[in-house]
């Protein structure tokens, strides 16, 4: 009897993941609840609202009743964030095994921050480049001669994508797991260089994001083409993008700068101006 329930035990033991408190359930449920990361999309965060309700229930576990440490991690992961949504169970089962360790907050931060980025571009070149065209143009040739294989063909693909968050989810934590020993041991370092591959991924989104052209002309010169572009091509995106940020240092709410920006591409494209 006694051999009995320590194979009891142990079978239990092994269907928790390495961390302790979650499960495997619990981080299969991580990779479905991901699925809805683009269901609170906005301007100002794109991604945050839907990443951070995915891994609220992991959290809740995870925390238990320190609500400090459950308000920090909600707050932290409420910032921007824009990545590929069919990888993005890997990054949040990675980031929510270093949450059950209680990893250092900036470390957690950091790693996202910089991360995300990699794995979009990642992402996109899988799937919406190569996988997806590759798909749809052989599911269009069955469906163009009236053959059903073509809707299907299309479908089953798109639900093994779907599937495939469950896996990626585990994978993402397993490796966190793994690799938290080297994180801690080395968490000021990663912190940082983290950070500063996420600000530079930022930076990379800002000047494809951002675009400003004057029309305007004095005579037969223009004043984008023939003055500004010379002298310093881009100045104009990338003065307007200081000017946004020096008024977010000084509190103006990103909501009000939205729409000052909606009201100044209206009016400046109405007058001709841009």
């Amino acid at each position: 009897m006694m051999a009995s329930s320590d194979e009891k035990k142990q079978e239990v033991d092994q269907k928790k993941p390495q961390g302790g408190k979650l499960t495997s359930k619990d981080i299969t449920k991580l990779g479905i609840r991901s699925a809805l990361l683009q269901s609170a999309f906005s301007y100002e965060r794109m991604q945050a609202g839907g990443w951070a309700w995915a891994q609220v229930p992991t959290w809740k576990k995870i925390f238990g009743s320190d609500k400090k440490a459950l308000s920090e991690a909600m707050t932290d992961n409420m910032e921007f964030i824009n990545t590929s949504p069919p990888l993005v169970s890997i990054l949040m089962g990675l980031l929510t095994s270093l949450e059950e360790k209680r990893v250092n907050r900036q470390t957690i931060k950091g790693l996202k921050n910089g991360l995300f980025g990699p794995m979009a571009g990642i992402g996109d070149a899988i799937y919406w480049f190569t996988i997806m065209p590759i798909v749809g143009g052989i599911a269009a040739s069955f469906a163009t001669k009236g053959n059903i294989l073509g809707p299907i063909i299309f479908f089953l693909v798109y639900l093994g994508i779907f599937l495939c968050r469950i896996p990626f989810a585990h994978l993402g934590y397993n490796l966190g797991t793994k690799a938290i020993d080297v994180i801690q041991d080395n968490s000021e370092i990663i912190a940082r260089v983290a950070t500063i591959m996420g600000l530079t991924v930022i930076g990379a989104l800002i000047s494809s994001y951002v675009g400003l052209s004057l029309k305007l002309k004095i005579g037969s010169v223009s004043l984008q083409k023939d003055f500004l572009d010379k002298v310093f091509p881009n100045i104009l995106p990338l003065g307007f993008t200081f000017f946004l940020f020096w008024l977010l240092k000084k509190k103006v709410s990103p909501i009000v700068l939205i729409l000052t920006v909606f009201v100044l591409c209206i009016v400046c494209s109405f007058f001709g101006i841009m």
